[in-house]
């Protein structure tokens, strides 16, 4: 090699060097990824739970018509207590039937929201 000449080949321990700043380029970019796909899937979780509760009401709301001809009759029947507990009856039927399928009204809220989500970006 001459005085004036550059070296053909990197100096000793550039490689390496460059291969570590690109390791850990990489590697930002995998956490970015991860945070912005941890962020998307807690925002998509409470929208599938927020359609699935709103169908849970609506099921409920449609069940309690069909409670409210029913007389109860006995010592231990009729009362403000059994009207309390009717109504949780109802609503607690309405999240089992939601929570196992549903109708389809949770799927059509959570389109809407996804929808809504989508043009305020």
């Amino acid at each position: 090699m001459t005085m004036g000449a550059l070296p053909l080949s990197p100096p000793a321990g550039f490689s390496s060097l460059e291969n570590r700043a690109a390791a850990r380029l990489d590697g930002a970019r995998r956490e970015l990824m991860t945070a912005k796909t941890a962020e998307g899937s807690d925002r998509e979780r409470a929208m599938r739970k927020a359609a699935r509760d709103f169908e849970a009401v609506f099921i409920g709301q449609m069940l309690q018509p069909m409670f409210a001809g029913i007389e109860t009759d006995g010592i231990f029947g009729g009362g403000h207590a059994e009207e309390i507990f009717r109504s949780m009856l109802v609503e607690e039927m309405g999240k089992t039937i939601a929570n196992a399928g549903g109708i389809g009204v949770a799927d059509a809220v959570y389109r809407e929201l996804v929808s809504i989500q989508e043009a305020q970006q």
